[in-house]
């Protein structure tokens, strides 16, 4: 925490703030690590103060008193924000944008004499770098999910429904230490599987559908995020050919998750993959996206993101081809970005797998 809050100071200075007002719930819990739903954070050069009210003040203490001064708001963290900024004699402060509302802010501006500079996207190219302990967190995250997708395998069939299919993951999941399911698990078969966020239905799974399963657990704040697609008995041809097809392509886009190529490059790989094996059109979302304590972070793998990813990135690689009528396949694994080695954090076999 105390190397988070350094990099946080050093952000500060470059932009000469001079406080950081943290109120996010994904940047409150890397920031300090408190995980409660009320809460606010004051970071100055030299000082840091935490407050949040009498439901979690007790967790407060406990999780942040080493790196902040954690004070019981009697009011409400607002109250309590806008009188430490009086106090401070803050004259600028940065602040999250994207979390604040409009009428919120000028209620600051109003009762207060500072001027404000967003800073959010500033604050999320900090936590893009994984640190040894969150890519620790992750994989026991991604652990626990590999798990309940090998016991799902054991339990498809013809004749269940993709609510079951996706409540028995779940159910595995939260059993065997998650918190949450990191996102509402997808499960998608037969034609439905062409729809690459379809979401459960009570749709019957069918002898030769394809059951695409996108799902992740939620441990200890960091989330996992992984897609496999199985065949609920012997597929249609064309479906082994289009599943052939978005290995090879996950597989070549994978091993070239190096420092230093920039999105764009990464996610082309796959693309062209795909479109030279005739499937222009059927792949319409980007390669991957960053990951760790929310599901979907920056950087991104894809052809609107130009830029180079770097080391300690961790992304999905999650190439898939859908086509409408007929169904769809998409493999997804973790990975994390170490010069030209990239650390997989999947073990679950990609070779297609038919129940």
């Amino acid at each position: 925490m105390k190397e988070r809050i350094k990099k946080l100071r050093s952000m500060m200075k470059e932009e000469n703030l001079d406080c950081v007002i943290i109120t996010s719930r994904p940047n409150t819990f890397y920031f300090t690590g408190f995980a409660g739903s009320t809460s606010v954070a004051v970071v100055t050069e030299r000082k840091a103060f935490f407050a949040t009210d009498f439901r979690y003040i007790e967790n407060a203490r406990e999780v942040c008193g080493r790196s902040y001064t954690v004070e019981m708001c009697e009011r409400s963290p607002e109250v309590y924000l806008l009188e430490k900024l009086r106090e401070l004699k803050i004259e600028l402060a940065g602040f999250e944008e994207q979390d604040v509302s409009q009428g919120r802010y000028l209620g600051w501006v109003e009762k207060t004499s500072c001027s404000y500079k967003g800073v959010q996207a500033k604050l999320g190219k900090i936590r893009e770098i994984k640190d040894v302990a969150e890519a620790s967190k992750i994989q026991v995250a991604v652990d626990l999910a590999e798990k309940a997708f090998e016991y799902i395998i054991g339990l498809i069939r013809p004749g269940m429904t993709e609510n079951q299919v996706a409540a028995e993951i779940e159910y595995y999941m939260r059993k065997n230490g998650a918190s949450a399911p990191a996102f509402e698990t997808i499960v998608a078969s037969g034609k439905r599987s062409s729809m690459p966020h379809g979401h459960a239905s009570n749709k019957v799974i069918e002898k030769g559908d394809p059951v695409t399963m996108d799902f992740g657990a939620l441990v200890d704040g960091y989330n996992s995020d992984m897609t496999r697609t199985v065949f609920a008995g012997e597929p249609a041809g064309k479906m082994k050919d289009i599943y052939k097809i978005v290995l090879e392509a996950q597989c070549a886009s994978e091993e070239m998750v190096h420092a230093g190529l920039t999105g764009l490059e990464i996610d082309r790989i796959a693309r062209d993959i795909i479109y030279d094996a005739g499937y222009e059109g059927c792949f319409g979302h980007g390669l991957g996206h960053g990951l760790g304590i929310e599901v979907h972070e920056m950087p991104r793998l894809s052809a609107t993101y130009p830029y180079p990813i770097e080391n300690g990135n961790v992304l999905s690689v999650e190439p898939g081809i859908y086509v409408e009528g007929l169904g769809g396949v998409r493999i997804e694994n973790l990975v994390m970005v170490r010069d030209k080695n990239p650390l997989v954090f999947n073990k679950s076999s990609k070779e297609m797998i038919i129940l």
